[in-house]
This record gives C-alpha cells, sequence and structure tokens, in this order.
C-alpha cells in the first residue's frame, strides 16, 4: 500500500513539475478572431505548443498598431502585423523586427460598394476611408498614394474600431474601407454577394510583404528557444489548417463560438491561396526571401516619408526560423 501511494505521490509530483515548466507566451493578433488566425488555435487545441513547453495565450488587438506596441512595450512576446507598418514602426525607434511571415501575397486593398466603386487609385480624391488609426493599410497609404501619383490631402479618414469597418461600408456611412482581401466574405454577408468592390494595391504596383510574426529585441534576447519554438509550432498549425481547412475550422469554432462559418471557411480559403505559393513549397511555410523583404524595404523607403532609412537587416531576423514543409496535399 505504501509503495502504491509512493507511487502516485511520484507521478502527481512529476505531473506537476512538467505543468509549472509551461512558460508563458503571449501572442497579438492582429485584429479580432477570422479565418486568418486558425493555426494559432490548431497549435493550441493539438498542444503543439504545450510539447514545446508553452502556455500560450492568443489575444485580439485594433490593427497592426496595436499589435506592435504591444510587442514593443512588452505586453505580449510576439505578434502579428503587416510589413507596410513595421518598416514605418522601426523608423520612428520601434525595436520589433519580423520573424517569420505568413502571407507570401500581398492581400492589401480597399472594399467600396457596387454603388459607388473605386476601382482606380485616382479615385480616392474626394473620398471618405474608414480606418481604425493603427490599421496597417492607414499608416501606408502615404506610399501607396505617392506611387500611384494621387492626392492624399483630398482623402478624409474617418476613425473606426476594426469590428466596425463591415457595417461602416454596408450602411454607407464610407465610401472605402482599407482592410485584406481575404475579408471579401463578411464585407459581401453585409452588404450582399456581388455587391462589393475590391481595389488591390497588388494591381498598381505595390506588391511588398504583407502579414508576419514580429517580435521585440527584449524576446529576441531574453526568450530565444521560446521564440524558436512558438514558431515553428505556429507553422505546424498552418501546415494542419492547409491540409484540413474544415478540421481546422471546426477547431477555431470551438474556441471561438461566435466564428460564423458559413463566411470564415471563404475568408480562410482566400487567405490559404495567398500562401499556395511555390516559394513556400520550397523554402516552407512562412519562408522569408532576404531579395524580397528587401524590396519591400526599399519601396517603402522610397515612397513612404519616414524620420529615417531604414536599413533592411533592422527589420528582419531569420535566426528563428524552422522549416515546416507544406502538406503534399492541400484543399
Amino acid at each position: 500500500m505504501k509503495r502504491i501511494l509512493a507511487l502516485a505521490l511520484a507521478a502527481m509530483l512529476t505531473s506537476t513539475g512538467a505543468a509549472s515548466a509551461q512558460e508563458k507566451f503571449t501572442f497579438a493578433l492582429n485584429w479580432f478572431a477570422v479565418g486568418d488566425h486558425a493555426a494559432y488555435w490548431v497549435a493550441l487545441d493539438k498542444g503543439y505548443y504545450k510539447a514545446k513547453g508553452l502556455d500560450v495565450t492568443l489575444e485580439n488587438s485594433k490593427g497592426s498598431g496595436d499589435s506592435m506596441a504591444k510587442v514593443d512595450t512588452n505586453r505580449a512576446d510576439a505578434g502579428l502585423a503587416d510589413v507596410a507598418a513595421v518598416v514605418p514602426f522601426i523608423a520612428k525607434g520601434g525595436t520589433i523586427k519580423v520573424v517569420g511571415m505568413v502571407f507570401d501575397k500581398t492581400p492589401l486593398n480597399i472594399f467600396s460598394l457596387k454603388s459607388k466603386p473605386l476601382t482606380k487609385p485616382k479615385e480616392l480624391e474626394g473620398a471618405t476611408l474608414a480606418s481604425p488609426p493603427g490599421d496597417a493599410q492607414r499608416q501606408v497609404f502615404p506610399a501607396f498614394a505617392k506611387l500611384t501619383g494621387i492626392d492624399a490631402s483630398k482623402i478624409t479618414w474617418v476613425n473606426i474600431d476594426p469590428a466596425a469597418k463591415i457595417a461602416a461600408l454596408a450602411e454607407k456611412r464610407t465610401d472605402g474601407v482599407s482592410d485584406y482581401t481575404t475579408g471579401l466574405p463578411l464585407y459581401e454577408k453585409a452588404s450582399g454577394k456581388g455587391n462589393v468592390v475590391m481595389m488591390q494595391w497588388a494591381d498598381f504596383g505595390f506588391d511588398l510583404y504583407a502579414m508576419s510574426i514580429m517580435a521585440s529585441a527584449k524576446t529576441m534576447k531574453d526568450k530565444p528557444k521560446q521564440l524558436k519554438a512558438f514558431i515553428e509550432a505556429s507553422y505546424m498549425g498552418w501546415r494542419d489548417v492547409m491540409a484540413d481547412p474544415d478540421a481546422a475550422l471546426a477547431i477555431q469554432k470551438k474556441h471561438v463560438p461566435e466564428l460564423d462559418l458559413s463566411t470564415i471557411k471563404e475568408n480562410m480559403a482566400m487567405g490559404l491561396d495567398l500562401m499556395k505559393t511555390d516559394a513556400y513549397r520550397k523554402n516552407g511555410i512562412g519562408s522569408i526571401d532576404d531579395k524580397r523583404m528587401c524590396g519591400s524595404v526599399d519601396l517603402m523607403n522610397n515612397y513612404m516619408s519616414m524620420p529615417k532609412k531604414v536599413e533592411c537587416k533592422d527589420v528582419y531576423s531569420q535566426d528563428f526560423y524552422t522549416k515546416i514543409e507544406m502538406p503534399t496535399k492541400t484543399n
């Protein structure tokens, strides 16, 4: 009997020790939960983070500006942010760096209604655009305006909460909204199928890296192993999303019950299309191409007014990346 009790106590102590070994790691999303974020719940639900000793918390934000501020002030260990927002943030003294990519293709875009379509950059002059102040596209819009030759002073920006974007356009309280192309299903649900028009920035020469995983200098210095483990586990989650999107959505729905799967499914599919590239097939999910990253930085330096020129080496690091292969079959 004593031996049984001793074994039970030893097992309990071992279990307690394993639990205490889990290190807290906060990850700031760039928005409220959508299909773009499914991978992190998949990694959480399947125990990928736990297996690497991480107790991960996923936290909503109000755009890249908000998520970058959380990471830079150490309220989060890492987060999601658009490269277009990261570069000017660094120019202003931010200590963050991109440590992995999410989308390989850019989803930067402006939504408008078919009843008053904005299809070309010049049509934005005189228009009202709605966006949170910290929205990545709003922050980088001056570069887009300069590249396309439009007068940014003729555009009126209205501050709104991220969750209010869709309603603002549907109710015609704004002429346009800056948002990722992946949001189309959400906008069409509110405004009607076929009633929403997209102006994709890449069509007008503004094709640069977009959504990324970034971390602070403190995290990179003090938690290098944890950061590397988090990134690897996250890309394992993305691998599983690519292999079985429906299963991934079921997992995300379990953790975020308010999700509307009828729109999020298409939203996720559009995001995956931005990731199913030859580069990711060859180099791994979320891999960073040095030449393309530096090209993105050059574009920002040339077309955006920033306090100082940003060196490419100060924008990203390859030190924490582990290659995770894309699944041989993707849905």
